[in-house]
């Protein structure tokens, strides 16, 4: 097998997109670019109502059921009621900016979508064309770089608001976005492996010649859903707009349709990762392996991949409501050591065993042998040390984790015996098992007790009581 052959074995597609444009007219092209963003507003409408609802079931009560038949039209009346609000600027913000900041954060929500294959192809208007609106050789990449874009937008709120807690919203969400992105990034880097291309067309073309790439890159799936809910600043990771600590965080300043831009952008975002998700792990808008064999593949053409697409993304967003109302916010030190110190690491030595997996099962490594500081070794021994490799990593971390605790377990009872409430120069109370120390009486120079305020006032009030 010459180098070209093992290249193709390696790759399970070609990086070319999957999808075919050439009968899409451009005038459908807009159609369907008004379709996509219709379609995200009602679905923004319906996730909304229904987060009230399962939220308010969680806690034992019954969520909005007022307006409209159960309660569906409340969140178009608060979409209502929130653009007739008074549109206020603060007198120190940079006016420009302020502005902008709302409309980068909405409109690169919305671009992201454009690369999501919502189905296969589709008759529309007499044209034979896929239900997306494009795809690039790095789709992926496209979608990834355009998110980052949109921190843009709540970066310049908080710095153009002129105000302190949007200003730490800003650099709490530009942290957090650099923190996770390389994680997100890196656990992608698995499926494009499995699949040979970047393409989002592509990579769901190749899941349905084989499994879907959630069973043998399991654990990229587990880091991409951790990542996702850091991007979207969701429950327990919105940092950047936490309530106890920044008040409203970056968009603290804003109100009217500006704060309506950045409300719609975060469920929309929501969307969008939910949707790559899907594309990249559950095979997009493929049916499931067992409906899909139905009568020839009946059920994975036309227009029933949109069904299956729809209720794959929903799966999602019902996960995120459920983080939400059980999970409380982490604190921000823990959210950077999960993120630095355990899923970059860890994703990195994944990445080379699925790799090395790859290499193996494509020939690079040989046969059956490789040699590696000379000596000949079996392939599946290298998958075996990298697994190991894996494991190690994540044992080593949970007892540092482990002992962190114990230390500060530790560090919690060793307290002194006696206390002095006043070393620090105010009263502390003592901690359980403590004794105060008594302080010693202070004297005057004639050797008696120095008179206070308190002692002179008590003398006072025994002065004048009456004496029998």
């Amino acid at each position: 097998m010459t180098q070209l052959g093992h290249l193709s074995g390696l790759a399970a597609a070609t990086g070319t997109p999957a999808a075919d444009f050439s009968d899409t007219p451009w005038w459908l092209s807009l159609i369907k670019a008004v379709l996509l963003f219709v379609f995200l507003l009602v679905q923004t409408l319906l996730v909304i109502w229904f987060e009230r609802r399962v939220i308010g079931r969680m806690q034992q009560r019954p969520g909005p059921n007022r307006v409209g038949p159960f309660g569906l039209l409340q969140t178009l009346a608060d979409g209502v009621k929130l653009a007739l609000k008074e549109d206020l600027t603060p007198k120190n913000a940079d006016k420009l900016m302020f502005i902008i900041a709302p409309i980068i954060a909405g409109a690169m929500a919305f671009v992201s979508f454009a690369i999501i294959p919502v189905s296969g192809n589709v008759w529309m208007f007499g044209h034979y064309t896929p239900l997306q609106l494009t795809d690039t050789p790095v789709a992926v990449l496209l979608v990834l770089a355009v998110a980052g874009v949109g921190v843009y937008g709540i970066v310049l709120a908080g710095w153009s608001s002129g105000s302190t807690y949007p200003l730490l919203g800003g650099l709490r969400s530009s942290a957090q976005v650099i923190s996770y992105e390389i994680a997100m990034g890196l656990a992608l880097v698995a499926v494009f492996l499995y699949a040979g291309s970047m393409s989002t067309s592509q990579i769901v073309l190749a899941q349905g010649h084989g499994v879907w790439y959630i069973i043998p890159a399991f654990f990229s799936f587990i880091i991409y859903v951790v990542t996702m809910v850091g991007e979207t600043n969701r429950l327990p990771f919105d940092l950047a707009e936490g309530e106890g600590e920044l008040t409203g965080g970056f968009h603290t300043e804003y109100s009217s349709l500006k704060f309506a831009m950045f409300f719609l952008g975060e469920y929309v975002n929501m969307f969008t990762v939910s949707a790559l998700a899907t594309t990249l792990f559950l095979g997009g808008w493929q049916a499931p392996p067992g409906i899909a064999a139905i009568d020839g593949g009946l059920f994975n053409h036309g227009w029933w991949g949109v069904l299956w697409f729809v209720v794959k993304l929903w799966i999602f967003m019902f996960f995120f409501v459920w983080l939400r109302g059980s999970l409380p916010r982490v604190r921000y030190d823990q959210f950077m050591k999960l993120g630095w110190k355990l899923m970059i690491p860890s994703t990195l030595v994944w990445v080379v065993v699925i790799a090395f997996i790859r290499a193996s099962n494509a020939g690079f490594l040989g046969e059956t042998q490789v040699s590696l500081f000379g000596r000949n070794i079996h392939r599946a021994t290298l998958i075996v040390i990298a697994a190991t490799a894996v494991l190690v990593l994540a044992a080593a971390w949970i007892w540092d984790a482990g002992a962190a605790r114990r230390q500060e377990a530790a560090d919690r009872t060793q307290v002194p015996d006696e206390v002095d409430p006043f070393a620090g120069g105010h009263p502390v109370p003592p901690l359980p098992g403590q004794r105060l120390v008594e302080p010693m009486p202070v004297l005057t120079a004639a050797s008696g007790p120095r008179v206070t305020r308190e002692s002179s006032r008590e003398d006072d009030v025994r002065q004048k009581e009456p004496r029998g």
